[in-house]
């Protein structure tokens, strides 16, 4: 299930969707869904963001792009990071999705069959060069925290799988 994204003033959205993801930068932040909120108070954007898990590395250089996005702008902003409610891969928008498998990484399956994947008791992550889910594990850990590592048994090709986190 994807979740709705949040309301947000159409030009702050123009400008926050040019902040990109520093660990996947074909997806935007607003399609990684890590933008709670946005809006201006006191002539300040106050932007509240929301990490994919706790002790993110990137989310300080996120911050420090959405202000530079809006200096850009001639604003001023103010980032606030909040943890509740946490992340859920459940943000991610369906154009999020198609661009992490655009990029080479598999996008989340629901709950139930990330455990199943990720124990290796199924084939059923998709790869993102060919569309096979004839796809092993290779480790739980991937390049990030966030991600499990594949190879396609079709074209041979290694990956990145999303976890799902709930």
């Amino acid at each position: 299930m994807i979740a709705e994204q949040p309301n947000i003033d159409k030009h702050l959205k123009t400008i926050l969707a040019t902040v990109s993801d520093p660990e996947i930068p074909v997806l935007a932040i607003l399609e990684m869904g890590v933008v709670r909120e946005a809006y201006i108070e006191n002539e300040i954007v106050q932007i509240k963001i929301t990490p994919t898990y706790s002790g993110c590395p990137a989310m300080d250089v996120i911050a420090d792009d959405i202000i530079a996005a809006f200096e850009n702008e001639g604003m001023k902003a103010k980032v606030e990071l909040i943890l509740s409610p946490a992340w859920t891969t459940d943000w991610i928008t369906t154009k999020g999705r198609k661009a992490l498998e655009e990029y080479g990484i598999a996008a989340p399956l629901n709950e139930h069959a990330d455990k199943e994947a990720l124990l290796g008791n199924k084939k059923i992550v998709k790869c993102p060069q060919c569309s096979s889910t004839n796809t092993i594990l290779v480790s739980q850990f991937g390049s990030t925290a966030c991600k499990a590592f594949f190879k396609c048994e079709d074209c041979k090709e290694p990956f990145d799988y999303f976890k799902c986190l709930k």
